[in-house]
C-alpha cells in the first residue's frame, strides 16, 4: 500500500511538474555592440524565460527588465537577470519570471544599449 501511494505521488508530481514547464515560452534576444536587434516586444501575460545572445559585443553583456520608468536598481525584475554573464558569442538567460499586463523597458547596463519597449498585454 505504501509503494501505491508513493507512486501515485511520484505520477502527480510529475504531470504537475511538466504541466508547468509547458507553459514557460523563451524570449529570445540578441545584443550586438551597443543595442539589442529587438527594439520593441508585445507579449502576452504568462511566464517567460529571456535568453541573452552575445553577437559578437567584444565583452560581456547582461539583461535588465523594469517596469517603465522606475529604472533604479531597486525596481529590477531579479529574476530576469541573465544567471551569469553573457560571454561573446554565447547566450545566457534568466530564470522564470511572471509577467502581468504593463509597460516594462529593457536594456543592458554592461553593453550598454538604450532601453526599449516591451509590452504585456
Amino acid at each position: 500500500m505504501k509503494n501505491l501511494i508513493t507512486g501515485v505521488f511520484l505520477m502527480v508530481f510529475t504531470f504537475t511538474v511538466n504541466a508547468q514547464n509547458a507553459t514557460v515560452k523563451t524570449v529570445s534576444l540578441e545584443q550586438t555592440k551597443g543595442e539589442f536587434t529587438q527594439k520593441s516586444i508585445t507579449l502576452n501575460e504568462g511566464t517567460y524565460i529571456f535568453e541573452i545572445s552575445n553577437a559578437g559585443v567584444g565583452h560581456e553583456v547582461g539583461f535588465v527588465l523594469t517596469p517603465k520608468g522606475k529604472t533604479d536598481a531597486s525596481n529590477h525584475i531579479k529574476n530576469a537577470y541573465v544567471t551569469e554573464v553573457v560571454k561573446t558569442n554565447t547566450k545566457g538567460h534568466s530564470k522564470k519570471v511572471t509577467l502581468k499586463k504593463g509597460e516594462y523597458v529593457y536594456f543592458c547596463p554592461l553593453n550598454p544599449t538604450p532601453q526599449y519597449k516591451l509590452i504585456v498585454q
